[in-house]
């Protein structure tokens, strides 16, 4: 697996390798405190692939190709994604697909107080078994998307987010915890992705990887790669290319950062790369006159190209077209 460095960033560094549905929302437990730093035992052995393979047999597990799921093996890859986070004991921490639980483990003996999102019926039963007495551990099973609301009328909004989470779903869960007035956008997010999803996330305006995702993301957040896992710290062994991205908040975001107003509209003008502002919004609905006032009021051409333009410069498009579709 080679090392990537996205748009415009210095090269990533690289780990050595290794050898070794339902919506319904489920508290596993609850409590006033956070576990002891270092007090937790793992109910497997993370790091041994062979110790992995015997508890899903055991467990009558199937894995799931739909969920994306690949253990990362790797203890100092765990520990280094988590450093990120730079959490202390008792901070409000989610994860997203803890999988077997590997970084839920290392997270709990680091004293978050942590609540997980599990969509695999067998993973989450698990996990529950695993760690459900721990103090400050919930566990929410089904799909993230929809089971977060549950999870903030509960506990409160999270002071941290990580998760090793499927390129599949990697675009909708991001924009969950982006989009709309009531959006979780904690202060600070580690994502171990896909490369590409990666690069798409910290792109710079002209590129290839720019999009209307990259916008979405860098709207509210600063947003960098931090390194790259090898196949060898996963097992089964991906046939992809992964990256951690850090999502550090913006002092100031966007004003139309979340908008589900702004997210139609940047999709609207990404919508065919090889097309103008111009025509892209006008196929999306835009009147002429409509666009001619946007143009003259922000300064910006009609006749440039969606990636020609940063962030704030689609934000200030955006806000001045007179209508909203």
């Amino acid at each position: 697996m080679q090392p990537t460095s996205g748009d415009g960033a210095p090269p990533a560094s690289t780990l050595p390798e290794t050898d070794e549905p339902s919506s319904s929302t489920s508290p596993a437990a609850s409590g006033p405190n956070h576990p002891t730093p270092g007090s937790v035992p793992a109910p497997t052995d993370y790091d041994s692939p062979k110790a992995l393979a015997a508890m899903l047999e055991s467990q009558g597990f199937a894995m799931q190709k739909r969920f994306g799921q690949n253990f990362l093996v790797a203890g100092a890859a765990r520990r280094r994604i988590l450093s990120l986070l730079e959490a202390e004991p008792g901070c409000a921490a989610w994860e997203v697909g803890p999988g077997a639980g590997a970084m839920t483990w290392e997270a709990l003996n680091l004293g978050w107080r942590l609540s997980a999102f599990e969509i695999d019926h067998g993973f989450a039963r698990f996990v529950r078994d695993g760690f459900g007495e721990q103090p400050g551990f919930r566990l929410y099973e089904g799909d993230f998307v929809r089971t977060w609301p549950a999870a903030i009328a509960e506990g409160g909004r999270p002071e941290r987010v990580f998760g090793n989470l499927p390129y599949n779903a990697a675009g909708a869960i991001v924009a969950a915890l982006i989009e709309g007035a009531e959006a979780p956008r904690p202060p600070l997010m580690v994502f171990t992705v896909q490369k590409e999803a990666a690069q798409r996330m910290a792109a710079k305006p002209g590129t290839k990887n720019y999009a209307a995702f990259t916008v979405l993301c860098q709207s509210a957040y600063q947003v960098k790669l931090a390194f790259d896992l090898p196949p060898g710290v996963f097992w089964p062994q991906p046939r992809v290319t992964s990256s951690v991205v850090v999502m550090r908040a913006l002092t100031e975001p966007l004003a139309c950062a979340g908008s589900l107003d702004f997210t139609r509209f940047t999709r609207a003008a990404f919508s065919s790369r090889r097309k103008t502002l111009r025509n892209n919004l006008k196929a999306a609905g835009w009147a002429d006159e409509a666009l001619a006032a946007a143009a003259e009021r922000s300064g910006l051409g009609m006749e440039l190209r969606a990636e020609a333009l940063s962030p704030a410069e689609l934000a200030a498009l955006f806000d001045s077209l007179p209508t909203r579709l």
